[in-house]
């Protein structure tokens, strides 16, 4: 089944105000919304995949100071990003976002391209994301959906129904846009269904696109982690000696260094591993 809702005047009106009125009110301070930087929202929103904002707010403060722009990134060894990523989990977008970083050099003159199209080709970047960079950074009214902005129409216009898929929201989302501040509006948005997930027991259970995040503790993200931590710490390590420290079973050690190596995140060299100190320079860390 699928609803086409379309929205009058004072029901939008009303809609917004409602949104506003709660941001005006109790609207969080987070350190990328003092910034139109695109580069510095384009590493927010990566951050953001999957990582909740406790985590990554003090955690952006230090990864924008350390590579305070494209060029700087795009220059930084593997071993100094994935250092300074430590904490946020789910390292390959760590890689994705150097990756990036390196395209926007050769591609786009260190500049973050503002159209869709481009960023759609930048590693780890979908749809929800580029827009995301697209409002946040350019001020442009595009339409998307994220966990936040989807708890808020599933709520307002979706009550009783399960499933439902973005494409029915997407309308909606459009019909009340703030086409003259679209930046503000869904900053408004996310802080509004944040506030719905607390006090509603978090409608986006009803969502065709719901998952629930599997649990850490004894995952492979757990053991990959771990693995990178000790990498981080030294020069090339044996297997033997990782599969002496580390508290798991062989087995899931030698997955994650198939899984890591695969990624592009550590390197192998006989029986050892590391990361890359090197950067594309050909210089190396000091």
């Amino acid at each position: 089944m699928t609803t086409d809702i379309k929205l009058d005047h004072y029901r939008i009106e009303t809609f917004r105000q409602l949104v506003d009125d709660h941001y005006r009110l109790r609207g969080r301070r987070l350190p990328w919304r003092e910034t139109t930087d695109p580069y510095h929202i384009l590493v927010s929103e990566i951050m953001l995949q999957q990582t909740q904002v406790q985590r990554v707010r003090d955690k952006f403060t230090e990864f924008v100071g350390r590579f305070p722009d494209v060029p700087a990134l795009s220059s930084a060894s593997m071993h100094d990003v994935l250092e300074a990523w430590q904490g946020l989990g789910y390292n390959r977008r760590a890689r994705s976002l150097k990756e990036s970083a390196e395209l926007i050099m050769e591609r786009h003159q260190g500049k973050v391209p503002d159209e869709e199209a481009s960023l759609v080709e930048l590693p780890g970047v979908g749809t929800a994301t580029a827009r995301a960079v697209q409002a946040f950074a350019f001020n442009k009214p595009v339409v998307f959906i994220e966990t936040n902005i989807r708890t808020v129409y599933l709520h307002h216009f979706f009550k009783g129904r399960e499933r439902v898929p973005d494409r029915e929201l997407e309308p909606l989302v459009e019909q009340t846009l703030d086409r003259e501040n679209p930046r503000r509006w869904y900053n408004a948005l996310m802080d509004y269904g944040v506030f719905l997930k607390h006090d509603q027991g978090n409608p986006s259970r009803a969502s065709y696109h719901y998952m629930r995040q599997s649990p850490f503790e004894g995952s492979t993200r757990q053991v990959r982690g771990a693995v990178l931590r000790r990498l981080l710490n030294s020069e090339p390590v044996p297997y033997r000696e990782l599969a002496k420290e580390l508290p798991f079973e062989a087995g899931r050690i030698e997955e994650a260094l198939r899984g890591l190596e695969t990624d592009g995140l550590i390197t192998r060299r006989g029986s050892r591993f590391s990361i890359d100190r090197a950067r594309p320079d050909g210089k190396k860390r000091p």
